[in-house]
């Protein structure tokens, strides 16, 4: 069925969260979407992750099904064509990757993330009439203007980012609503104040033989991520357009968290330590006029209650649905994580060193009496995805892209110190590889790396009997009130 048109509703008390790579994706945000609350999709890398689902077989043909309605003609067939495998890949062969993003890339490289994010949101949009949003990291810069117009084309409602500080997306949003070219601030290591990079999409350049069509696209809400009230305030006041509302999120969330404000201590299980500065003032939140959710411990009914007490229109919650059966994490580890909880073998880490980024990252520790769990495994440092490349300007001019978990010798080669390549892990194949999309590399298969957020007693209570859904999590957070 083709997504029909959005209907005017009021604000969702739940946002799912956004969790990437590809944990969030169309599947669980259409079942909450579904049921009246905001379900999400995850843009962080999701060309590769749409590549590799038609180098697989594109199994019930969702993928092919949406990118029938793709509305630039030819676009389904070159992809099609490029990318489908009717029969899967050959027996243990590797997925075939996609050119890294760099500042300027091909229109067909171009091409390939719009349509990407074009599948992802139409899949979670189809059935229904209750908006979806799409999640961003700012860090991640390359991608982001071509991930945007995708998930515009096929009608996303609301757009979240955090992992920096996103200033210019709302100005980004309104050009591209008009299929006009977009601009963001290209943010390169070492370029001295003068050089003004930017990184430029214009819809038009990548299908010059059809014309775009010139009825506007719907401008979604956008609300960015901000651990400050600070930040928020600045953000309401300097953006480059309109900000709709903010996602309020606390160092109990998954993925990555902000650093603590002040000097980096860590505690004896070698986590930073959070204070009383990173607590988030609600009431001055409040004060700033714009809706706001919780997010990071707040995923239980009292949770819920509590932000809306505080002055919050509801809460975001990430790590209930990253563990149902919707979710896109693999069905094994999904369970095993479960049953780690039921057991109490299993605890989440915050990490200040695993993530490229330089943000605190949390990962799920699993333990067994032999050390063998689904998330075992070692990987050769290596860097073929690139999402969390960043850009780096060189004492002799030239640009270069460099990642903390590329191997040393090549981190160390681009000017980097190899002070900073301790302890990094590559996310963008380990979270690859939570979603079953892993990258064979010879008789091995990219390990896991699994993240969640602290809050790990709530998915024991929903995954005491078994598995649960995500419209388990809704009832529960709800008190089984009336879900549209």
């Amino acid at each position: 069925m083709r997504p029909s048109n959005v209907l005017p509703a009021p604000l969702p008390r739940v946002i799912q969260g956004g969790m990437g790579i590809g944990v969030s994706n169309w599947r669980l945000a259409n079942a909450v979407s579904r049921l009246g609350q905001l379900g999400v999709v995850s843009g962080t890398a999701i060309d590769t992750v749409f590549v590799r689902r038609l180098q697989d077989g594109d199994p019930g043909g969702h993928v092919r099904r949406a990118l029938s309605h793709f509305p630039i003609p030819g676009v389904a067939d070159e992809l099609l064509r490029r990318y489908f495998r009717e029969n899967g890949r050959d027996a243990g062969g590797p997925y075939h990757l996609l050119p890294m993003y760099k500042q300027a890339v091909s229109s067909a490289r171009q091409r390939v993330t719009v349509a990407a994010a074009f599948v992802e949101t139409w899949l979670a949009r189809e059935g229904h009439e209750h908006g979806v949003g799409l999640n961003l990291l700012t860090k991640v810069q390359m991608p982001n203007l071509p991930t945007l117009y995708g998930a515009m084309l096929a009608g996303v409602t609301t757009v979240i980012m955090g992992a920096g500080i996103p200033r210019e997306i709302p100005g980004a949003l309104d050009a591209l609503a008009e299929h006009a070219p977009a601009t963001l601030r290209f943010d390169i290591e070492g370029a001295a104040r003068d050089d003004a990079a930017v990184l430029r999409f214009d819809p038009a350049e990548l299908w010059p033989d059809h014309a775009l069509s010139t009825t506007p696209l719907h401008r979604p809400a956008f609300y960015p991520v901000v651990s400050a009230v600070s930040l928020a305030a600045t953000l309401a006041r300097k953006s480059t357009g309109r900000v709709d509302g903010f996602v309020v999120e606390g160092p109990t969330a998954g993925g990555h968290n902000a650093p603590p404000r002040g000097p980096l201590t860590l505690d004896e299980r070698g986590q930073p330590i959070y204070g009383e500065r990173d607590a988030v003032d609600l009431a001055r939140m409040a004060d700033l006029g714009l809706p706001f959710w919780v997010a990071g411990g707040a995923g239980t009914p009292d949770g819920l209650r509590a932000a809306e007490a505080a002055g919050a229109a509801g809460v975001q919650v990430g790590t209930l649905f990253a563990y149902c059966e919707e979710s896109g994490l693999a069905p094994e580890l999904r369970h095993a994580v479960c049953d780690g909880i039921r057991e109490g073998t299993v605890s989440v880490h915050t990490d200040p060193r695993a993530s490229p980024t330089g943000y605190p990252f949390k990962v799920v520790q699993l333990s067994t009496r032999d050390g063998q769990t689904p998330l075992s495994g070692t990987r050769e440092r290596l860097c073929d995805l690139g999402y969390l490349r960043e850009p780096v300007r060189l004492d002799d001019g030239r640009l270069v892209y460099r990642c903390a978990a590329e191997p040393v010798e090549a981190f160390v080669k681009k000017g980097g110190a190899v002070e900073a390549t301790v302890g990094r892990q590559c996310l963008c194949n380990g979270l690859l590889a939570d979603i079953g999309l892993g990258q064979r590399r010879g008789a091995e298969v990219e390990p896991p790396l699994v993240t969640s957020g602290d809050d790990l007693a709530s998915v024991g209570h929903l995954a005491r009997g078994g598995p649960y859904h995500a419209a388990d999590v809704l009832r529960w957070l709800l008190r089984d009130e009336l879900m549209a």
